[in-house]
C-alpha cells in the first residue's frame, strides 16, 4: 500500500489527501479578510473510511490557522465537532 500524502491546495483554499494521483478526501475553506479560514465541507472516499483522514484533514488545517496566524471558523459540522473534542489543543485557532 501506498503513503497517502496531504497537500495544502492554497490556490483553490482546500487541503486533500492523495492515493498517488487521485484524490480521496478534501476539505475545502474560504479565507476572509479579518483573519478566518471558514471550512465548510469536509468529504472523505467511502472506501478510505475508518482511517482518521478527516481527522488528519483537520490537523492539516490546525497546523496552517496556527502558522498564518487565523481563527477557523467551522461551517462544516465535522470540523466542529473534532475541534470540540480537542477542546483546549486548539483553543487558540478555535
Amino acid at each position: 500500500m501506498t503513503a497517502l500524502t496531504i497537500i495544502h491546495q492554497t490556490e483553490l483554499h482546500r487541503f486533500v489527501v492523495q492515493d498517488q494521483q487521485q484524490i480521496v478526501a478534501v476539505m475545502t475553506y474560504s479565507p476572509t479578510g479579518d483573519g478566518q479560514l471558514i471550512i465548510d465541507h469536509t468529504e472523505v472516499d467511502p472506501a478510505y473510511g475508518g482511517q482518521g483522514l478527516g481527522h488528519r484533514l483537520v490537523e492539516a488545517a490546525v497546523d496552517f490557522a496556527r502558522a498564518s496566524g487565523r481563527k477557523i471558523q467551522p461551517l462544516c459540522p465535522f470540523v466542529a465537532s473534532v475541534l470540540k473534542q480537542k477542546g483546549e489543543a486548539c483553543a487558540d485557532v478555535f
